[in-house]
Formats: structure tokens, sequence, C-alpha cells
């Protein structure tokens, strides 16, 4: 080798980055020509990228600029790497998107066992439990899609990159969540599905937010079992009762958007109409009769019988079933008034006796008998 040779070669070191153009690509390397170089360069194909690749050609065509790194000079030949130069370009931009909490775009380029591979000048993992915020079986529709991702784990040193997409769906449900209760208000009358069911009530999505509707809030009659009057998936119209942002809580009630069991309570129960009931309870004043679900009227202790009682223990017990009669009606205010009275006969009724004069059919009366016998005294 000439002294000329030699002097122009030293200015070539190993580790220096350099920029050369793709001269001839063939299936497991890159021949490069680099400018001011007494000699070419050749990238093997396990330089080119950080991803495998069964062919150069896959990564590198004929005249494309490639900036790489000088890894080794032999006579008359270096050998290149692009991989490497894309690493040190990338682990910086890298280390900043991660300081930062950046979310970027990327291709799956690869699908492999336990996960996903995209090339962001290293190589970056996305593990199966990342990539959504639910199960997912077969991960093979997901090569050439593009996801949003953001890095959760880096370090230079074991170039180890790992990176999630699940991260990025929970934080922007938190963030929709989140507006979504700064915008909602107590009254408002909403449409959702329920999501999930416990013993204590039942939760419904409602438009990427749930609340809790409690079990005494499902109906307006008594439900001792969610599961008996609600299952996951059901539509259902909720009403909002209350709602606290600093703790992401949400109170629902769907009784609240049911007719109430006093509406068109004229209809059902007429003043007059005689209706079938359960004694609920009693007291000293009267009775407390069900005639609907969760509509109790009063029967006053002076409609229960028509004899007098001191209490009406005397006459009823809560359980027992009975006819009575509706006196009154008050919706607004909620209340029945009802007469079991009304519908029994009143046994201790005096009997009302008619007595009727005879009429005069004989020829004769009382009063011609004693004339008669008069008559005769003075004879």
């Amino acid at each position: 080798m000439s002294e000329e040779t030699n002097i122009t070669n030293s200015s070539f070191n190993e580790g220096d980055i350099v920029t050369g153009v793709a001269e001839q690509v063939e299936s497991k390397s890159v021949t490069v020509s680099i400018p001011g170089a007494p000699f070419d360069g050749v990238v093997p194909i396990s330089e080119i990228s950080s991803l495998h690749i069964e062919q150069a050609s896959d990564a590198v065509s004929v005249g494309d600029k490639l900036e790489l790194m000088i890894t080794k000079v032999e006579e008359e030949n270096f050998v290149l790497s692009k991989r490497k130069v894309d690493a040190l370009k990338a682990w910086d931009d890298l280390e900043t998107q991660f300081e930062a909490g950046e979310v970027f775009e990327a291709e799956i380029k690869d699908v492999v066992k336990g996960g996903l591979v995209v090339d962001l000048g290293v190589r970056g993992f996305v593990p199966a439990s990342l990539v959504e915020d639910y199960f997912v079986e077969d991960f093979e529709d997901y090569k050439g899609q593009t996801l949003t991702l953001k890095i959760v784990e880096l370090d230079r040193e074991k170039n180890r990159l790992i990176l999630s997409h699940r991260a990025v769906v929970e934080e922007g449900k938190a963030k929709q969540k989140q507006q979504l209760i700064n915008e909602i208000e107590v009254g408002n009358v909403l449409e959702g599905k329920v999501q999930r069911l416990a013993d204590f009530g039942a939760f419904v999505d409602i438009g990427g937010v749930d609340g809790l509707v409690h079990i005494s809030q499902v109906a307006h009659e008594h439900v001792s079992d969610v599961r008996d009057v609600l299952k996951e998936g059901d539509a259902v119209t909720v009403k909002v009762l209350s709602v606290d942002p600093d703790n992401n809580r949400i109170s629902l009630s769907i009784k609240d958007t049911l007719p109430g069991p006093w509406s068109n309570i004229e209809e059902k129960a007429a003043v007059g109409a005689v209706l079938d009931g359960t004694v609920k309870r009693l007291t000293s004043f009267g009775a407390f009769v069900e005639v609907f679900p969760n509509v109790e009227g009063l029967v006053h202790i002076s409609q229960i019988a028509h004899k007098h009682i001191n209490t009406p223990q005397e006459v009823l017990k809560e359980g027992q079933d009975v006819q009575v009669k509706v006196l009154d009606v008050n919706a607004e205010e909620g209340r029945l008034s009802l007469s079991i009275k009304a519908l029994l006969e009143d046994e201790g009724a005096e009997e009302v006796i008619d007595y009727e004069l005879p009429e005069e059919t004989s020829g004769f009366s009382f009063g011609d008998v004693i004339g008669d016998q008069l008559k005769n005294f003075k004879k």
C-alpha cells in the first residue's frame, strides 16, 4: 500500500460517522461509496436495521444516502453500520420523549411471541399486556398498523426500550372521564349501559365514565337482589343525583326516571273504588293498607268497623288481606283515605219494624162495642 493511501486512509477511523451512497444492494449486504475515501465500504445486513430483515433491499435501495459508522477498517475496505448511527440519534430523542412523557405514533413492524415490535432507530417492544386495556387473543392483525405509544421503560446501556399503547388509551379515557365529570350536572337525565353488578348496586357507563346506581335507587319497589332487576349490557335511563369530581364519583338513579307509584293514582284509586290490599302497619289511630306497590292508604280507626274499638289491633293484624273502599285521594300529598267499614254490614243496627193499622173491613169498631154495652146498662 502506498504512503499516499495510508495518509488518506488514516483520516477515516473506527467510530467515525460518515455519509455514503448505496452503490450496490445485494442479498445480505450493501456496498457504499464514501466521498473522499480511498475505497468503498460494506454494510452487512445485520448492521442495516435494528430489526430483523430477510433481504438488504427490504431497507435500502441503490442511490440512497446513508449515515454510517465505521466499525472496522480493513485493507481496502470499511465495515459500516447504519444501525448504530440510527441508535445513537434515536436514544437521544427517546430519552427526551421518555422524560417528557410524550405520546407518539409508530408502525408495528413485527409480531413476536409475547408482544409487538417497532423500529424507532432502536428496537422497541410492546408486551402483550401493554397493547390494549382489554384481553387480545390474536395479535397478527396488528402488523403494519400504526399505534399511539408511550415509553414506560428505557435503559440505554442494556438496549432496553419498553413501550405501551395501553397507557395511552387509559390516559385518554381518564382525561375524557374527568372532562365528562366536570360537565355533568345534578339533575341531568342520561342514557347509559349497565357495565357490572354488585351486591350494593349497578355500575352504569354514561359515555366514558361509570356512575353507581345504589340498590335503593334501582326501582320504586324494594329490591333484595339487583340481579333480579338488571343484567350487564342493559340499556337504562338514569338521573344524576350527585357528582364528586375530586373522587371521580357519580351517584345515579334509575328509580327517579320511572313513573312513581302515585302516578295516575286518581285513575287507579278513584273515589268510591273497591280495592284489595294488605295491612302493612297498625298505629293507635288506624291501619295503613298497601293497595298498590309502594302505595299505602290510611284506614282511620273510625273506618275499621261499625262497632266501637279502642285499638285497630282488636280487629286487624299486620299482613292481613282486606278489601277497602276509597274515600278520598290527594295525589300531590300522596294521601289516600280508605274504609273497611263501608264494605261491611252493620250487624249491630236496631231492626226497624213497620207497624200497619188494619183496614176497617169488619163492619164495626171498638167504639161500637162499648157503645152497645152502655145502651144496655141504661136500660
